[in-house]
């Protein structure tokens, strides 16, 4: 099968008429062409193109009003677009969690907010909107939507396309700055944050808009990634300057590509520009003195030219941003931040990373690390504990450990020798429960074999408790190559729709591009033993646990399209709820929390193998 075509354009401004013009011409020349993704603003700047604009969102497909090929858009602002996409996020249509575009109209896609999905094999990342702090409903992306491309970065297989309508900083090259358009390497159309997810998504392409200029660069090579990336910034519809506004791209997806073909390194092929500007984005303020009332011996987070450093330190006073949050920089004695140890110490001990670098943190109480240093004591006396038990420090800033502060404790409804219960964060339906080991572990497969049978004795008694309410369990474990700490999802489902989750989860399974292995068991003790066999330390792995005694469970391959939230995007499209595939979505407040955590136990008592 030949690989998928794609065409990109750059901020359309509302020139449809010109922008599709300009398609079918390129279709008819060089197409058929399966996609158009659209960067930078896709609105009107003015009333003036609006009748052209909306003659294509309200024309019902007829006359010159038809859009030729499928087409996506992340520049979710200009005029008109508040009363557009809120008539398209009402729509019954678009009801749910659609990663994939919230249709506007007949080949119209808005890809809201940032997300991930397979267009033609391609995996397809996106940030919708821009940088604010106004918080507007549409044209803008929040702190969320940055986080939610965090944790998918986290999944294994590789990213083929990313868009995002700014530019991120510090893409151009300035050794050939002689062959860059006046202007381009002002900061205006440019977004640190976009450059820090870049850094760590690893596309094998970027596109952005919003310059008003078409800029290639080199190919670059990041760190620990295989593959190389390459950027496209693209012009404005229209421009006066004759800017280049329509690129086509053919890429094979990774996904089917052999390890050779995918780690082809052109001659060209430089090193990431992003290696130093994340850092030193994330400590722009590192050497500014505060002008609020802030002691003395707080001053090291800003200056730490008199404290004691890591081997191999830069000579300037800025510290390293990789080294504090991961105890490494590959950079080494070239580096030209400090590795300070004292600031490494104090993220260790569960103090928040922007506080420590910034002197404050804009999250302010919502943030769930500490806001204030520990003294010297503590912090000596924590270095000594270090070395005998590392993962007593790694429980300070795991959400999951209970020895954490970070941990949610009013969601705890039983606590074992080796694991406890727990309601979820945005709980899919009433009465989801997350079984978590006490230990830090990435894997409940890892465990001892004693630990076990208190983990199949919480899951029967979880069983008995939907069985008499009308319902049956289903059990579900992601276990990543980054996991840090394990835990199983335990979600009941009606009696009457549980025979059709093994068929929904091998229909995802298909359309994924995989399938599972099945096995079927007369209790969950001999089935974990499977798994147990089952599992590689080397590969991500999937379980789900269904009604009947059946383990579908999967290896995931390096470079594999394979969602983190598989088991709870099958279970939501089985209940009719898609829209709470996002934990996101179904969020409470605490005090509803704390309600529905005692309510629950209250249940639970005489079923509890606590009690």
């Amino acid at each position: 099968m030949s690989p998928p075509r794609i065409l990109l354009c750059g901020d359309v401004l509302g020139r449809l008429n010109q922008l599709f013009k300009r398609v079918q011409s390129v279709n008819k020349s060089a197409g058929p062409f399966d996609a158009l993704f659209c960067v930078g603003q896709f609105f009107p700047d003015s009333a003036e193109q609006l009748e052209e604009f909306m003659g294509y969102v309200e024309g019902g497909g007829g006359g010159h009003s038809q859009i030729p090929l499928p087409t996506y858009f992340i520049g979710d602002y200009g005029v008109a677009a508040p009363k557009v996409l809120s008539t398209a996020s009402r729509n019954s249509a678009n009801l749910g969690f659609k990663m994939d575009g919230f249709k506007i109209c007949d080949n119209l896609f808005w890809l809201r907010g940032s997300g991930k999905f397979t267009l033609h094999g391609l995996s397809v990342v996106y940030l919708s909107g821009r940088q604010s702090s106004n918080g507007q409903q549409f044209g803008t992306y929040s702190q969320d939507d940055v986080d939610a491309l965090r944790a998918l970065a986290e999944e294994p297989g590789v990213v083929d396309l990313f868009l995002t309508n700014e530019w991120p900083s510090g893409v151009t090259n300035r050794a050939s700055v002689s062959d860059i358009p006046a202007g381009l390497l002002d900061s205006t159309g440019s977004d640190s944050s976009v450059s820090e997810l870049v850094a760590e998504i690893k596309p094998r392409y970027h596109i952005a808009g919003t310059k008003g200029v078409f800029y290639a660069r080199e190919p670059y090579s990041s760190v620990d990634a295989v593959h190389v990336t390459r950027f496209f910034g693209l012009a404005m519809v229209g421009n006066k300057d004759k800017q280049k506004f329509i690129h086509a791209i053919s890429p094979t997806p990774a996904s089917t590509m052999s390890a050779a073909e995918i780690s082809m390194k052109p001659p060209n092929t430089t090193l990431s520009p992003y290696t130093l500007v994340v850092e030193q984005t994330a400590l722009k303020e590192v050497t500014k003195r505060s002008t609020d009332s802030v002691s003395d011996s707080q001053y090291w987070r800003y200056d730490v030219s008199q404290k004691r450093h890591k081997s191999g330190a830069g000579e300037g006073n800025k510290l390293c941003f990789k080294f504090i949050y991961s105890g490494s920089c590959p950079r080494g004695e070239k580096c030209n931040f400090q590795h300070d140890s004292d600031a490494r110490e104090q993220y260790s001990g569960g103090v928040c990373i922007d506080f420590l670098i910034k002197g404050k943190c804009e999250r302010g109480p919502d943030c769930n690390f500490k806001h204030d240093l520990q003294n010297e004591g503590e912090s000596h006396s924590r270095t000594r504990r270090r070395s005998e038990s590392d993962s007593g420090n790694r429980s300070k800033v795991c959400w999951f450990c209970l020895s954490s502060p970070n941990v949610e404790s009013h969601l705890i409804i039983s606590v074992g020798e080796f694991y406890y219960c727990a309601l979820p964060k945005g709980p899919l339906v009433q009465d989801h429960v997350l079984v978590i080991p006490i230990e830090h572990a990435p894997s409940t497969l890892t465990l001892s074999q004693q630990s076990n049978s208190e983990l199949v004795k919480f899951q029967n008694s979880l069983k008995l408790y939907y069985k008499n309410r009308g319902k049956e369990a289903v059990l579900f474990e992601w276990i990543s190559k980054r996991s840090s700490h394990a835990n199983i999802q335990v979600v009941p489902v009606p009696s009457s729709r549980a025979a059709a989750v093994r068929d929904i989860c091998n229909m995802a399974a298909e359309k994924l591009g995989f399938k599972f292995v099945a096995m079927k068991f007369n209790n969950s003790s001999d089935g974990r033993e499977w798994l147990r066999k089952q599992f590689d330390r080397n590969y991500s792995f999937f379980y789900v646990e269904l009604t009947e005694g059946t383990i579908l469970s999967h290896s995931v391959e390096e470079n594999e399209n394979f969602p983190a939230q598989f088991g709870r995007e099958v279970l939501a499209g089985l209940l009719n709820m898609p829209e709470r595939a996002d934990w996101r979505n179904c969020a409470l407040g605490k005090d509803e929390e704390t309600k529905m955590a005692e309510e629950f136990k209250k249940q639970f008592e005489e079923l509890d193998p606590n009690q």
